[in-house]
């Protein structure tokens, strides 16, 4: 038991093979007390009440996905039977139920450990503004443990739990990941409820999952994610399984102009590989003007969001100052000579500045940025409170203002063995997708897991080309609605999920129809003597969305049954009927791709000649 990694996959197996919850919960206290880091909780559960809960599960259930598994979880979010203080003793109430997600989970079979440390109301990216001991970065305890869910990240981080809680409204569910070599999952706002969580911006919060690895927070996102009414922020957000990646990813990174590494070459070089990484695996990487963006990050803590965090702690501030964390109060204290009409210029400002970047986002499936510009020690905090706590906050502050969702993900450890981590970002509902992509990122030869020695796991198999989900419909795509094609964004915004490459049975006719725009083909059935293979992707779609997609569809095309290669048969792009004058044959190519690929070398020709 002490050599086995806290994982969902390798408990589980320890656990079909005869293991005894009881014997893991006393290995989690086994390793709380190794650990010996104070910081970490603010409050930890009695060990025999935890073996206590652990016994009572009874005999093995797989049917419960977390049976057995101990978690943490931020001390902001609520759990039955444990006060909650968010980092302020005088603030500490006693909850009568567990926060919405903890009661999910709770559920499924999972075992609440403790409460840990956070930075005092949820205000910070740095760990060290708590009132109780500071939990020490779990790699280098000379560096900032990372903010605000100090605790939950470095007890995944040391192998206590397999995952905890945390939150995210500025960062807070990334930044301990980067600085700690795990993963962080910031879901799309609204797809966890906020119900028995104590607010910071309750516009933008949102609680997150820390974990060893993206499979496993992504297992508890899926868990975690569902529609609450009694929570006016939540959301039906979809939180469709794990997918292959589709294979013509437009990735954005900020340009040569807009990146900054804050003079850490180091870094710099670290983020480089990654992007060289993502070319290899067949993403364009598109660079992009990040100004707009560090100007909508740059409000979260002027105007109308500071205003926000004052509304959680006005009569704190005004009858009890001195319970306050003095960063805390000096950031808050902001608001003070705000007014309604300043609140109103930030909304407006915000808006201006989300329409600047929307041209920019439109171009790319979604972003690639380093999780942090640099690192920071926690001697660094001491001399300046405040200047490295915006700092960290460069690739993190503006995301919840813009509605994304987001994924920290640890790659290869850094040139000085600092560990190295990107973020990947994308609109609200691409949780699937971010995630899908970080799994094959975080698969470095050689990286060990958080603190641990254990070694990264070997990438699981990803889900079947045609394993599609009942509330979902196989659809083949042969043209303009591929991966990295102009229609793609649009499909993808219905839920459309990609589930593999395949082609068709030698029967068909490809055609380029000049009259749409964008140009697209039609797929035309002509019979086994007179076609071709022709290749095209798989999707799936929300079954609630098809009939909306299918009004998107302009004539002649049409969905219809598709055959394909292997003999079966999906819903796909047929062409009803074709001109002879708007239409030009392309079969020969085998596939839209290579026909819109050899378009664009002859206009490079073309171009270069001109030159």
């Amino acid at each position: 038991m002490r050599d086995l990694p806290f994982t969902l996959p390798a408990l589980r197996e320890a656990y079909a093979a005869g293991a005894s919850p009881k014997d893991v919960i006393a290995e989690v206290y086994r390793r709380i007390a190794n650990v010996n880091d104070p910081g970490i909780f603010i409050h930890l559960r009695d060990e025999a009440e935890a073996e206590s809960e652990a016994e009572s599960l009874g005999a093995f259930d797989p049917a419960k996905p977390l049976w057995g598994i101990p978690f943490a979880v931020k001390d902001n979010i609520d759990v039955a039977g444990m006060p909650t203080t968010a980092a302020c003793p005088d603030f500490s109430y006693d909850p009568e139920a567990d926060a919405f997600v903890v009661a999910r989970l709770r559920a499924a079979g999972a075992i609440v450990i403790g409460k840990t440390n956070l930075d005092q109301f949820a205000a910070g990216l740095v760990g060290v503004r708590s009132p109780y001991p500071i939990p020490k970065n779990a790699l280098d305890p000379a560096i900032v443990p990372g903010g605000s869910s100090s605790g939950s990240g470095v007890v995944v981080a040391h192998g206590i739990v397999p995952f905890s809680l945390g939150t995210d409204t500025a960062g807070s569910g990334r930044v301990p990941a980067a600085l700690n070599n795990i993963v962080g999952l910031k879901p799309s706002l609204g797809a966890f409820s906020a119900t028995g969580v104590v607010p910071a911006c309750r516009s933008l919060d949102t609680i997150s999952v820390f974990a060893m690895t993206v499979d496993d927070a992504y297992a508890v996102f899926e868990l975690a994610t569902a529609y609450d009414p009694a929570d006016a922020w939540s959301r039906k957000i979809p939180a469709p399984p794990l997918s292959p990646v589709p294979p013509a990813l437009r990735i954005g990174i900020p340009d040569a102009a807009s990146i900054e590494f804050c003079g850490d070459d180091v870094q710099k070089a670290s983020f480089d590989a990654t992007v060289a990484r993502l070319k290899d695996m067949g993403a364009a990487i598109v660079p992009v003007d990040f100004t707009p963006l560090y100007a909508v990050a740059r409000m979260l803590y002027e105007g109308a969001w500071v205003a926000e965090r004052h509304a959680v702690i006005e009569d704190r501030l005004r009858d009890k100052p001195e319970t306050v964390h003095p960063v805390t109060r000096t950031i808050v204290e902001k608001a003070l000579p705000l007014t309604a009409t300043d609140a109103f210029r930030g909304i407006y400002r915000l808006k201006d500045l989300i329409r600047q970047a929307e041209p920019a986002l439109a171009s790319v499936d979604l972003l690639c940025v380093p999780t942090m510009p640099t690192f920071y020690t926690v001697a660094d905090l001491e001399a300046d409170p405040i200047g490295p706590n915006s700092r960290l906050g460069t690739y993190t502050n503006f995301v919840n203002l813009m509605d994304m969702c987001g994924i920290a993900v640890p790659v290869a450890a850094r040139s000085d063995s600092r560990p190295g981590s990107v973020t990947l970002l994308a609109p609200k509902g691409r949780d699937s997708l971010v995630a899908s992509l970080a799994r094959n990122l975080e698969v470095v030869a050689g990286r060990t897991l958080g603190a641990t020695t254990w070694p990264s796991p070997a990438l699981s198999q990803a889900p079947n080309a045609v394993s599609v989900r009942d509330d979902e419909i196989a659809i083949a795509v042969c043209g303009a609605h591929m991966s990295g094609m102009p229609l793609n964004p649009g499909f993808v915004d219905f839920g459309a999920r990609f589930l593999g490459a395949a082609s068709t049975a030698p029967v068909y006719r490809l055609f380029a129809l000049s009259k749409l725009s964008p140009e697209r083909p039609g797929l035309v059935q002509v019979g086994k003597d007179k076609g071709a293979a022709i290749d095209l992707e798989l999707w799936s779609l929300p079954r609630a969305r098809f009939a909306d997609f299918l009004l998107t569809i302009a004539p002649p095309l049409g969905i219809g049954s598709v055959l394909l290669a292997d003999g079966t048969a999906v819903p796909g792009f047929l062409c009803e009927a074709i001109a002879g004058d708007e239409t030009s044959d392309i079969t020969h190519y085998g596939g839209w791709r290579p026909y819109v690929q050899s378009l664009e070398r002859s206009q490079e020709r073309a171009v270069a000649v001109k030159a």
